[in-house]
């Protein structure tokens, strides 16, 4: 299923984030948008972060500076990134 309109590479990306955004928030429902943030999501809070963070970067095999976390407000800024890490690109 596409959400809103996004070109092939960020679909890829939101193809591969959203069961791990759901699995994380316990959310089977969780529609994963570039608007999304921790203040959409009432179970956000700083240990299930931490524990995003960490699953996002086992499932893309990737990692995460301190800085391009600092700067992540929005799922739109995690899926800049990893666009810009070739995510979704195969």
């Amino acid at each position: 299923m596409k959400n809103e309109e996004y070109n092939d590479q960020e679909q890829k990306i939101i193809d591969i984030i959203s069961p791990v955004f759901r699995e994380v928030f316990e959310d089977p429902t969780l529609i994963i948008t570039r608007d999304l943030s921790a203040q959409d999501v009432p179970s956000w809070d700083s240990l299930n972060h931490i524990t995003l963070v960490v699953e996002l970067e086992q499932t893309t095999d990737t990692t995460f500076s301190v800085d391009e976390l600092s700067k992540m407000i929005t799922v739109g800024d995690l899926i800049d990134s990893l666009k810009n890490k070739g995510l979704g690109t195969q």
